[in-house]
């Protein structure tokens, strides 16, 4: 199976990368080991059966029947039914610890990439691959590998067994195995190719779908409704179709297969009738040699569903490893730094989403301990992207940003990021209560007393009283029972309960009416003291103080100075802060 890796060129997904991913594992292979040996006995008594049998109708009578011979199987069914039960529990046990420790590996890794996989990547469809890509490797490894195993030795002693019985019958079924295997390649070829097809088809069906119900309310605000139900018709049509086509290969293959197992164990029962007609076989090595034959024909019927598991297993193992393969954006190597009473300084950066089109172009800034610097400028200038990269969300095309005389991209990331206290104009809010949100991210665990506080220092502790349940009240999916100010205010109080060193507020009070922005003005100057602050904001009041401040136009930093200097020498921004104060 072939695939186009990230630089475009062709790589072919063999088994031995299917295994090198489990080898990747924390597996418990004693477990397989254990499992696996259970079922091969189980085999080995489906081996022993028919001789068995068949020496009971050898030397049973109308007048004499052998017990002896009868208690021997019954002893073996109940040998076979325990070890059978084992085996398949501790299989599937085993399978069920692979697809753990592989989500596990999985969801670990996809934490840490960068923003920007998740720019280019739907997260429905990094759900799909952590949830239905890693459940087909458990049912191969679980049930479909295992059946492979102990079918192909069921079927190659028992054609041995067979040949030593009755050459000449053996030969016969023999000739009819091969003609089942030509049939059954193909179709499992086609049948390969059409899961991969449903797996793709359902991954963007599944990561098209979360994305718009997380956006519902823009669907009926923007009387959505029709389109969405047309774009979603079209994507259920396509699973449908190919869903369809797979199903019409396996009405035509199932009858081929039921035709061609009834026609073999005709052919051959009416061979063996003529046979035991004839005095040159006995009853009970054609009952034997008919037990054989299922043991023959049912594993040749697995090998198809086997084989088709493969293809899909590596299909899953590609889509997997290629996440795997991205480079992850934290360093454990690099050193920790502490921020406090540092300067910030960003030198000549220069940034761009997409090739060709630059966002940021030599943009360069001071802010030294305990002051405040301001970012201001017309919307979509690149004032949100700074922030972006001193959170080193992204890394700068050119440039570099520092911290006194240290690379911030050489310092230890978690140690960076914990010292950031990041408030942004669209508050990210999780469902759960709100004590989960204030405490989100919080190294060690915080009294009530020191939850109200922060609550209290950004003026959300008395809405937060109004509910019933406090602190514990249940909030919904991305805080959907709150109101913007209200979620604001949280996120803000989160920021006093950080702590950090380094403090960015991008459109902070943004959602604040008049009192309440007042209010969390003087929360917010309070946080900044003895901390580097840097600040967007489009009002005049968030930014008049600021020790400096820099105009961004297009990217570039066209002026900067005081609230005053500017006035003077820039009449973009004497324009802003004009109309604002006519308004």
């Amino acid at each position: 199976m072939a695939f186009k890796s990230r630089k475009g060129k062709t790589k072919q997904v063999k088994l031995s990368d299917f295994f090198h991913l489990l080898n990747q594992l924390d597996l418990k292979k004693s477990l397989f080991v254990m499992g696996l040996t259970f079922s091969l006995v189980t085999s080995a008594a489906n081996l022993v059966l028919p001789l068995l049998t068949r020496d009971l109708v050898d030397t049973s009578k109308w007048d004499k029947f052998n017990y002896h011979s009868m208690v021997i199987i019954i002893v073996i069914f109940v040998v076979q039914l325990v070890l059978g039960t084992l085996g398949g529990y501790i299989l599937r046990y085993f399978g069920e610890s692979v697809v753990k420790s592989l989500r596990e590996k999985l969801w670990n890794h996809l934490l840490s990439l960068p923003i920007s996989y998740f720019d280019e990547n739907k997260a429905g469809e990094s759900s799909s691959r952590l949830v239905n890509d890693t459940g087909v490797i458990k049912d191969l490894i679980a049930s479909q590998f295992p059946n492979f195993i102990t079918g192909a030795i069921q079927l190659f002693f028992s054609l041995i067994i067979l040949f030593v019985m009755d050459w000449q019958m053996a030969l016969l079924m023999f000739t009819i195995v091969p003609i089942v295997v030509l049939v059954l390649l193909p179709v499992g070829r086609i049948m390969a190719r059409l899961g991969r097809k449903l797996q793709s088809a359902t991954a963007e069906f599944n990561g098209d779908v979360s994305e718009k119900l997380s956006e519902v309310r823009l669907i009926k605000a923007s009387n959505g409704e029709n389109f969405e139900q047309k774009h979603g018709q079209r994507m259920i049509q396509k699973i449908f179709n190919i869903g369809v086509v797979d199903a019409r290969v396996e009405a035509i293959l199932q009858p081929i297969m039921t035709t061609l197992m009834m026609a073999a164990f005709a052919g051959i029962l009416a061979f063996g009738l003529i046979r035991v007609g004839q005095g040159s076989l006995s009853s009970g090595s054609l009952v034997a040699f008919l037990l054989y034959l299922f043991n023959v024909i049912a594993p040749v019927a697995n090998f198809a569903t086997f084989f088709s598991q493969i293809q899909k297993a590596l299909g899953s193992t590609e889509r997997i490893q290629t996440i795997l393969a991205i480079k992850p954006e934290k360093d454990k190597t690099s050193p920790k730094t502490d921020l406090a009473n540092k300067t910030l300084t960003a030198e000549n950066l220069s940034f761009s989403y997409e090739p060709g089109e630059p966002v940021l172009e030599s943009v360069s800034f001071t802010s030294k301990p305990n002051s405040v610097i301001a970012f201001a400028g017309p919307s979509g200038g690149g004032k949100s992207t700074i922030f972006a990269l001193i959170e080193r969300f992204y890394q700068p095309d050119s440039g570099k940003i520092m911290i006194d005389e240290q690379n911030i991209a050489e310092i230890d990331l978690e140690n960076w990021r914990s010292q950031i206290g990041y408030v942004s104009q669209n508050s990210a809010i999780f469902s759960g209560t709100i004590r989960d949100n204030l405490t989100y991210g919080l190294p060690g665990s915080l009294s009530d007393a020191e939850l109200w506080r922060g609550l209290a220092l950004a003026y959300a502790d008395k809405f937060v009283k109004d509910f019933p349940k406090q602190m514990d009240t249940e909030i919904g999916e991305r805080g959907i029972k709150l109101s913007g100010g209200q979620k604001q205010r949280l996120a803000i109080a989160r920021a006093f309960l950080r702590d950090p060193k380094i403090l960015m507020l991008d459109e902070a009070t943004a959602s604040l009416d008049s009192e309440s922005e007042s209010k969390v003005q003087q929360a917010l100057d309070k946080l900044m003291v003895n901390r580097t602050t840097l600040v967007i904001a489009h009002r005049l009041a968030t930014i008049v103080n600021a020790d400096q401040i820099y105009f961004i136009e297009h990217g570039q930093v066209t002026g900067h100075g005081t609230h005053h200097e500017l006035m003077k020498t820039h009449p973009l921004y004497a324009r802003y802060v004009n109309e604002q104060m006519v308004d």
